[in-house]
């Protein structure tokens, strides 16, 4: 080939934005923002591994499910769920304040919403169920999987965030029922004794 045909043929190639160079910079730019993202989302990443409430979050699903503490605390009446409410705290906080997720934040506050209302159940059958009900490890899923950006957990969580809002409505409602329904309860063992 002339030079001339390859000059022109590069002027074409120019013309139509098929120049390599030009491609090679934009592809090597490319590849430095996605390597730039990368590094970023991984040292927030780290930051929040090491956050001394993410730690808090993996001590306390692990005692809370995994040693059955919290069927254990349900056993005591309205201490125990004061207790399991107060270590809930450090799920919300991570899940809205580290991770910054709303979506997350719901499903966190389902989850334990859920656990709640099933620990309210009367005459031991909560406490039983209690034990199969895992809230803490459940969100400590969801949590892990927001940090690591598992793409299928972010996916699931943030499609059904509406739902979450909803179902957290309704549980509330449910949960005021069965803390009416304990009291009335409660009252009707007094009035036997009496």
């Amino acid at each position: 080939m002339s030079e001339v045909q390859s000059g022109r043929r590069q002027q074409a190639q120019q013309d139509l934005g098929l120049d390599n160079k030009r491609e090679q910079q934009q592809i090597n730019r490319s590849i430095q923002k996605e390597e730039e993202r990368q590094r970023k989302k991984m040292l927030r990443q780290i930051e929040i591994e090491g956050s001394t409430s993410y730690q808090m979050i993996q001590g306390i699903s692990k005692w809370m499910d995994k040693y059955f503490i919290d069927p254990l605390l349900g056993l005591v009446p309205g201490v125990g769920d004061v207790l399991s409410s107060i270590c809930v705290l450090p799920f919300i906080y991570v899940a809205a304040f580290k991770v910054r997720s709303l979506p997350l934040t719901l499903a966190v506050i389902f989850n334990v919403l859920c656990d709640a209302a099933i620990g309210l159940i009367p005459f031991w059958i909560g406490n039983i169920a209690d034990i199969f009900n895992r809230a803490y490890l459940k969100n400590m899923r969801l949590i892990v999987g927001f940090v690591e950006d598992d793409k299928e957990t972010i996916a699931r969580v943030n499609k059904n965030a509406f739902w979450m809002g909803v179902l957290i409505v309704i549980f509330c409602l449910i949960i005021y029922w069965l803390v009416g329904l304990a009291i009335a309860a409660a009252e009707w063992i007094g009035s036997l004794f009496n």
